[in-house]
């Protein structure tokens, strides 16, 4: 993240109410990315197609198909997106860029591949009373949403920030611009061609970026699957991290108290689905103050500290930088908890009238509270995941991330078997703990930086 954590620190040099504002803006649309803007936009094809179409069945079964697809392509992808990550940082810091391009195109195809290996006889077989061209679109959406989290490994480690915030926009207003003058065409299948005319625009710009900034002689490769290019203990914790984060979800989707049939084996909850997507919405505020903190305060003395190590600097040195980089750990986690509990407040102060305005029933306002605050701690535990990364500390990092999804399923079925007065606390409990745990885990491994790092050298 590098890149972008530079083009912040301009703006933040200005001094000025303006370069603030503007640095907070571009990091929270480039952290929060396709997810969050994804959500805002489904949001936004159910609110205006509502009376558009012929029934409002249609709507839901939109937005049920476009989440699964989220759900499958964020779960297959996460057993690379992070160790892919990794595998271009070791790249730039050996100063062999000519790997990345390639290796990037290998993966993307391999990724795109499978996911179309995989969605073609699902979408077969799984949807027989559905026509031939909604099977077609749920699998080239599945290929083209695989392709989209792989591409935006690349995109905050690039200094465009303009250029980025640009594609972002171009891309969700044609996928709800077209989602919504199809809509009239030929209903559920409409709005989804328009989302994945949408996301397919999208990806084309991403990639054209990608493109842009790395080059190499060679066209494709597959170097990153030879042995020790990738490290397995990242592939792990990409994978586990988005299932213990989805895992909630899809209990309640499948519970038989708490979760409808929609379209195919496609289930939703309808008490439970809206609170939550609401709730992501708030994590934006955070996300931005996350991204803006980690990239700026904290690696600017990351880097003097590393640098104080290899070149061999004074012991005082070494010790200033590292007590500065603690510093701004705590006060970048401090930042990101405070910024999420003001969400949590305004949620609890507007909560209400927000349900009101979009149509949505004030019985959802208990688990709307109990969801943000699952979802603020999620940020929480992203930062905390974040500095371990930087600390190279993977084994602390699938320790987390393989204990949320435990949490996640025991206190989720534990909520489910409470009754609804105790919905959404699963998902917040196991955030809490996992966050907990993590600060415990941070704090020790910055008790001991300087003999962990002298050890690794």
């Amino acid at each position: 993240m590098a890149g972008i954590g530079f083009e912040l620190r301009k703006l933040l040099r200005k001094q000025t109410y303006t370069g603030l504002l503007q640095a907070y803006a571009y990091a929270g649309i480039i952290s929060s990315g396709p997810w969050v803007l994804s959500i805002i936009g489904i949001l936004l094809i159910g609110v205006f197609s509502l009376g558009a179409i012929d029934s409002n069945a249609s709507i839901t079964q939109f937005q049920v198909t476009v989440t699964y697809l989220f759900l499958i392509s964020l779960i297959l992808t996460g057993l690379v997106q992070l160790s892919f990550t990794r595998y271009v940082a070791d790249q730039l810091f050996l100063e062999n860029n000519d790997a990345i391009m390639p290796n990037f195109n290998g993966l993307l195809l391999l990724s795109m591949s499978l996911s179309l290996l995989l969605a073609l006889p699902a979408a077969a077989f799984l949807f027989p009373e559905q026509s031939a061209l909604y099977r077609l679109l749920f699998a080239i959406g599945l290929t083209v949403m695989s392709a989209i989290w792989i591409t935006t490994v690349f995109l905050t480690g690039m200094k465009h920030y303009h250029a980025i915030v640009l594609i972002y926009f171009l891309g969700y207003a044609t996928t709800i611009g077209l989602a919504l003058a199809l809509r009239h065409v030929s209903g559920l299948e409409g709005l989804l061609l328009g989302f994945v005319i949408g996301h397919v625009l999208l990806l084309m710009g991403m990639v054209w970026l990608v493109y842009r900034n790395y080059n190499s002689d060679r066209f494709i490769a597959f170097d990153i699957w030879k042995p020790g290019a990738m490290y397995r203990s990242l592939m792990a914790s990409g994978f586990l991290f988005n299932l213990g984060a989805w895992i909630d979800k899809i209990m309640f989707w499948y519970h038989p108290d708490t979760g409808q049939a929609v379209i195919g084996p496609l289930r939703a909850s309808v008490i439970y689905d809206i609170p939550i997507f609401l709730a992501y919405l708030s994590v934006i505020p955070g996300m931005a103050v996350f991204l803006v903190r980690i990239e700026t305060d904290f690696v600017e003395y990351y880097v003097k500290f590393y640098d104080a190590v290899r070149e061999g600097a004074t012991l005082d040195y070494i010790e200033r930088m590292r007590n500065q980089m603690v510093y701004y750990v705590r006060r970048g986690l401090f930042d990101i908890a405070k910024i999420q509990a003001i969400a949590v407040l305004v949620t609890l102060v507007l909560g209400e009238a927000i349900l009101r305005f979009l149509g949505i029933s004030t019985l959802y306002l208990p688990l709307l509270y109990i969801d943000v605050i699952g979802a603020a701690l999620q940020v929480v535990m992203l930062g905390i995941l974040n500095v371990l990364f930087y600390l190279d500390q993977r084994r602390a990092v699938l320790t987390l991330t393989g204990l949320l999804p435990i949490f996640n399923l025991v206190f989720t079925a534990l909520s489910l078997q409470l009754g609804a007065n105790w919905f959404g606390y699963g998902f917040a409990f196991a955030m809490l703990l996992t966050v907990l745990l993590g600060l415990w885990i941070l704090g020790r491994k910055l008790d001991d930086l300087e003999y962990l790092t002298f050890m690794l050298q």
